[in-house]
């Protein structure tokens, strides 16, 4: 019967366990084939502070391609912001609690300037934000052409790419980060609290829920993933400050795109622009937010790239945009618009990372790496194809 139920949810819910299962797959074969390296604490930490910049990336290209559009502007917008923040640092001499929303609003605004032909005028997305490419990648030159190289001296702003959280002065483990520890205890209770809540407010409502079994199944798999990992990380240095903004972000969009109105209508253009205009949306208003949100992420991943490199480089964001794209429909964000979730986009940027890490331990040759990326990419797009098929 276990088994039978298990068949079912997964074949019911294969789009959105599909991505799990896949980084999974991913992690368990490079850990045998790297005898262990690939799981080790300082690969593990050093591949999630990898991710950060390009999984806040693409937490903002799924909403963007969830509502038809595409984005091609934010790799340079995001090495150009970072290029700002290193400027008004160093000969500005600003402090960082004035940088970074300065560069932030100015992020968002870029957003917007892009989303404006599209909105108003109905320019394809593509050739508007390609548009924007050329333009930033020009920006970034003119302000990189005096060196090529802007050093960051600041330990405060480097800190955002690779710091860690203090540790509290409990030392009941010995070489523990003993916060981390506590910071996994909590996310579990968090989680298990708010699954089982979540069920129990579906049984009211009779709507389908999962077999007992197979959501125990699912609190224990997660919750052992989640110990397992914050174990790992905090025999190391702990989880660092690009962790904790990662997962920030993640949060308030999963909570915006769920739990309110505006995530709603995002979803209701997504699916079907006409209807939802029809039904009193602002198609318009939502192109502009969703824009401007994508403008203010890519401002936040210049930032945490160029404290992780300490510096502003001619070259930063270069393919940024292609590897956000790449995490978001690797993730589940549909082609066809109308479909996908944040925590997918991370996931996404976690599996495309993770073969890039793993393909690097292995020595795997770069011209390979792209190969192997590239049918990655192709075989999601074909998986959401395949699936929206077999729906109707």
């Amino acid at each position: 019967m276990f088994f039978q139920n298990l068949q079912k949810v997964l074949r019911q819910n294969i789009r959105e366990y599909g991505m799990y299962i896949a980084l999974f797959v991913i992690m368990l074969i490079f850990a045998i084939t790297t005898k262990g390296t690939f799981v080790s604490a300082r690969n593990l930490s050093n591949l999630l502070n990898q991710t950060g910049y390009i999984a806040v990336l693409a937490v903002g290209m799924t909403l963007v391609i969830v509502v038809r559009h595409i984005d091609l502007s934010v790799g340079f917008l995001a090495g150009f912001i970072g290029a700002i923040a290193a400027i008004a640092l160093k000969s500005m001499g600003w402090p960082v609690f004035l940088v970074i929303p300065m560069v932030l609003v100015l992020g968002a605004i870029a957003g917007l300037i892009t989303a404006l032909p599209v909105a108003q005028l109905g320019i394809p997305s593509f050739v508007a934000s390609l548009a924007g490419w050329l333009i930033f990648r020009g920006l970034l030159q003119l302000a990189t052409a005096g060196t090529g190289t802007i050093i960051i001296a600041d330990t405060a702003f480097t800190a955002i790419g690779d710091g860690f959280i203090p540790d509290i002065p409990i030392k009941i483990l010995p070489n523990m980060h003993f916060l981390t520890l506590l910071v996994g205890v909590v996310a579990i209770v968090l989680f298990v609290m708010s699954e089982i809540s979540r069920r129990q407010k579906q049984e009211a409502y009779s709507f389908e829920v999962l077999p007992k079994d197979i959501f125990v199944l699912k609190l224990v798999f997660i919750s052992a993933l989640v110990g397992a990992i914050t174990w790992v990380l905090s025999s190391y240095n702990g989880i660092s400050w690009t962790v904790v903004i990662m997962l920030a972000v993640t949060g308030i969009y999963h909570f915006i795109t769920t739990q309110t109105v505006l995530g709603r209508h995002i979803y209701a253009v997504g699916g079907n622009p006409d209807a939802a205009e029809l039904s009193g949306i602002s198609v318009k208003r939502i192109i502009y937010v969703v824009f401007g949100s994508m403008g203010m992420l890519s401002a936040l991943s210049g930032i945490l790239f160029a404290a992780r490199l300490k510096s502003a480089t001619t070259t930063a964001g270069t393919l940024f945009e292609l590897d956000a794209i790449a995490a978001a429909y690797v993730g589940g964000v549909s082609a066809a618009g109308g479909v996908g979730r944040v925590t997918g986009s991370i996931i996404g940027a976690l599996v495309m990372t993770s073969l890039t890490s793993g393909m690097n331990l292995m020595n795997v040759d770069i011209s390979y790496q792209y190969i192997v990326r590239g049918a990655v990419l192709a075989a999601a797009v074909i998986f959401d194809v395949a699936t929206r098929r077999a729906s109707k």
